[in-house]
């Protein structure tokens, strides 16, 4: 069974683990999820747990990193700066860099690049537009979208939310149904602190969660593989197939 959804509302890709996302109209979708995205993590060295991976739930102020430079047409766009919370402008591979973040968390770190990616689940992530405002409902505000750091915001023909948590087991297909990309969607977004942070000032605001553990026991959109690469564009139409 294929039905049509919705269509795809907004794109973002995170050349930083945890650092501000980017947001772009068109993107190649990679057997590593979305060409550029999160190719680039901080690991702590003094760190043996087995997750060395710096994120923002650690140092919410990664958050206010915004990468810069990319080349939308590099075939794997990566960033060649980084503007800091001060405002500076610094190299993404300089001394500064590394020196800024160490100094904040208060302990060493290097910046590594990965080829395939660090991500913590999935290699991509979607959510549905009407989940984010059930829960921005629940706190009695407008949310932005970048508290989520999903890569694929749908914006679905229903207003349900949670919608993501039947499409767990099905694929999404972007675009023609014969030649667009797919992503087989594996598991539903446990949610983790990182939504609590405003993206501007990474100041921390409990309620949101707390909501989301209320209305969906925090799972707030799903993860998935890709099944079929190509190119996913802004305003695509998404269908779901169901096998079962």
């Amino acid at each position: 069974m294929i039905v049509h959804i919705g269509h795809v509302h907004q794109l973002v890709r995170y050349p930083v683990k945890s650092m501000a996302g980017v947001a772009t109209n068109s993107a190649v979708l990679g057997w590593h999820g979305l060409q550029g995205d999160r190719r680039f993590a901080f690991r702590r060295l003094n760190d043996h747990s087995g997750y060395p991976w710096l994120s923002a739930s650690r140092l919410p102020e990664l958050l206010l990193y915004q990468p810069l430079g990319l080349d939308e047409n590099a075939e794997e766009p990566t960033p060649t700066h980084v503007r800091t919370p001060a405002g500076a402008r610094v190299e993404i591979e300089s001394a500064e860099l590394q020196k800024s973040v160490a100094e904040k968390l208060g302990s060493p770190i290097e910046l590594m690049k990965l080829k395939h990616g660090m991500f913590d689940e999935g290699s991509v992530s979607v959510i549905n537009l009407a989940t984010i405002s059930a829960i921005a409902h629940a706190v009695g505000q407008d949310l932005d979208t970048r508290r989520f750091r999903a890569n694929i915001f749908i914006a679905t023909d229903s207003s349900e939310a949670f919608l993501e948590d039947g499409w767990i087991g099905g694929r999404l297909v972007f675009g023609s149904n014969e030649d667009g990309p797919v992503v087989s969607l594996t598991m539903r977004d446990l949610r983790c602190v990182m939504i609590n942070f405003d993206p501007d000032t990474a100041q921390s605001d409990p309620r949101i969660m707390k909501a989301a553990v209320r209305l969906n026991q925090n799972n707030a959109g799903a993860y998935g593989t890709v099944a079929r690469t190509g190119r996913i564009s802004v305003g695509q139409s998404v269908s779901l197939i169901l096998d079962r």
